[in-house]
């Protein structure tokens, strides 16, 4: 069976594109959050995640500024919230006061989280990597906090944290689906 393709020419389209919040303070010390979606981890040691963002935010020069950053994931619930966190500029709008959200102080490191999310990373700066249009922020993940209801055995357990996807294409957002098999384990009995 021969599985055709059909181009759709150089587009940011990746399946899934998380949905992250990237909190940060501006020089007068107020709290701010953007959603990001061009981000995902880049290292494991030491621990780094990256977020892409355009010159023209408040966050970009607020990361620039104060050298941290926090990455929140929200859960399904918070998903009109986390819309809006992309719609407004921190620069017009205390995006905190505007949802009702709270802003969480890390004690790691500069920035703020959304308390109410249930798993935050705290980023210092490491690096930054100018691409085009965005530039590319390292955080080395300082630490990684999580709500008390949300860890398992296992480890974090996404049936209960729920975070959610973006289509970037459709520009939809998507929940997470049912469990699908183990990593590094599923692929095993191709290997013998």
């Amino acid at each position: 069976m021969r599985h055709m393709k059909r181009s759709l020419g150089a587009k940011t389209i990746v399946y899934p594109a998380p949905v992250f919040v990237v909190g940060t303070y501006d020089s007068t010390g107020k709290a701010n959050v953007m959603t990001a979606s061009w981000a995902g981890l880049c290292c494991s040691r030491p621990p780094c995640v990256a977020v892409a963002l355009r010159k023209a935010t408040s966050t970009y020069a607020n990361i620039v500024q104060r050298q941290a950053f926090t990455v929140s994931i929200p859960s399904e619930r918070y998903l009109r919230q986390t819309d809006y966190f992309g719609l407004v500029s921190g620069r017009d709008v205390d995006k905190f006061a505007a949802t009702g959200l709270t802003p969480a102080r890390s004690d790691i490191v500069d920035a703020p989280y959304v308390a109410e999310f249930p798993l935050v990373l705290e980023c210092r700066l490491f690096k930054t990597i100018e691409l085009g249009l965005h530039t590319q922020f390292i955080g080395e993940i300082m630490d990684v906090k999580a709500d008390e209801e949300v860890i398992s055995l296992d480890g974090l357990d996404m049936a209960k944290v729920r975070p959610f996807v973006f289509a970037p294409d459709t520009q939809f957002y998507y929940g997470i689906g049912s469990f699908a098999g183990r990593a590094f384990d599923a692929g095993r009995e191709l290997m013998r």
